[in-house]
């Protein structure tokens, strides 16, 4: 961690590193263990079997104890409406599929995720361990919000199960149980790519403070030795190659947990135009609550997903606005500014972007575009459909 106060804001910060840390153990989604003498982390295949028979183990319970089908609210949607139907089995197949995809990627390309964690760890170490951050990074409060968005979405599973069958029994609590432990597990794979890019985020955002700090040393006619911005190029260069990396060992399952988030929205909504409107039923305080609840938290944690890499995108062309910063200084030596240059030719050329499966970029542009489309595929859903409303 960078040296910060020790205030009860860090301290939460540090158990919600930790909380995901110890979590994706338990679940099998970190199948990797940490070498005190050479500060590495290490492939386990102990843990990747332990993994393996854990997730299965928790997909069979949940298909044994499956009482989705049976929920009063569900089963009037189904007889009036059968294509609801034909959408939530298919939402289902969706779901496991990404689920399986997400522990194929993490087991089967765990070498190549344990490098880019022991790098990562080895720039904080040798680089960034002295620096410390003041209010401006937002490295906390994503690091929070994070934390904050898995634990809402474990509740908001919970509390749609559990509130929308009044009946309970020991299948039901079985089933619900497998099921809100997937989701986390879902939640928590999606998290390391989250706080992955945080990590690299902050890394960059110092970055730029010290590019900062220097031009304002030269404007005040301070000496600053060329070697400096040197040692922050070749920083910036291995950022950029993590981030790269990073991108492409969690494209497809970002892709998926944002798809997943958007259907279930549409979903959502257009089983509850047939129970209110198709099916003139009327809605009780509980179905007031549950469904817009579970509405908001899927869109707020979308939005999240947007929001970490426009962030760390924003912050990387913040470098190339402070290298302009030096065109006004006058009387640079000639080494200073061949070190200018080649940082600002270095940026020109490489930026921090986040494109997933070679399709699209990943900011705030396209998240307001998928979230647009995603009610323009719900407007179609109903036309599609209209004669059976």
């Amino acid at each position: 961690m960078f040296r910060r106060g020790g205030g009860f804001r860090q301290k939460l910060v540090h158990f919600t590193l930790r909380g995901a840390l110890y979590g994706s153990w338990i679940l099998g989604l970190f199948p990797f263990t940490y070498d005190r003498w050479t500060r590495k982390l290490h492939r386990s295949k102990w843990l990747i079997g332990y993994g393996i028979v854990l997730n299965v183990g928790i997909v069979a319970m949940i298909r044994a104890n499956d009482t989705e089908t049976e929920t009063p609210v569900r089963m009037e949607v189904f007889q009036r409406n059968p294509l609801a139907e034909q959408i939530n089995a298919a939402h289902d197949l969706h779901s496991l599929v990404m689920v399986a995809l997400m522990l194929l990627r993490c087991y089967w390309r765990s070498e190549d995720i344990a490098k880019i964690l022991n790098e990562l760890m080895d720039l904080q170490r040798c680089h960034f361990r002295h620096y410390t951050l003041d209010d401006s990074c937002s490295f906390d409060d994503f690091v929070l919000y994070k934390g904050l968005s898995v634990v809402l979405e474990v509740c908001s599973m919970l509390i749609m199960e559990l509130g929308m069958n009044p009946k309970y029994s020991l299948q039901l609590f079985l089933g619900v149980t497998g099921l809100c432990t997937i989701i986390l597990g879902v939640l928590l794979g999606a998290s390391h790519f989250h706080l992955a890019v945080v990590y690299i985020y902050r890394c960059v955002w110092i970055v730029n403070r010290e590019l900062l700090r220097f031009a304002n040393q030269l404007a005040e006619g301070e000496a600053v030795d060329s070697s400096s911005v040197d040692r922050l190029l070749c920083l910036y260069s291995r950022l950029l190659e993590l981030n790269r990396r990073l991108a492409g060992l969690y494209d497809y399952q970002m892709v998926l947990v944002m798809v997943s988030f958007l259907s279930a929205n549409i979903f959502g909504i257009y089983y509850y135009i047939i129970f209110s409107i198709s099916l003139h039923k009327g809605m009780d305080l509980i179905l007031w609550l549950i469904v817009p609840q579970a509405l908001i938290i899927n869109m707020w944690d979308f939005w999240l997903a947007i929001a970490v890499c426009d962030l760390a995108e924003r912050t990387g062309r913040k470098t190339s606005t402070i290298l302009k910063l030096f065109n006004d200084i006058e009387h640079l030596d000639v080494a200073m500014e061949r070190s200018i240059s080649d940082f600002a030719l270095f940026c020109s050329h490489q930026r921090f972007r986040f494109r997933h499966c070679g399709l699209f970029y990943v900011n705030y542009g396209m998240g307001f575009r998928m979230a647009i489309t995603s009610f323009l595929y719900l407007l179609f859903l109903i036309q599609f459909d209209f004669s059976n409303l």
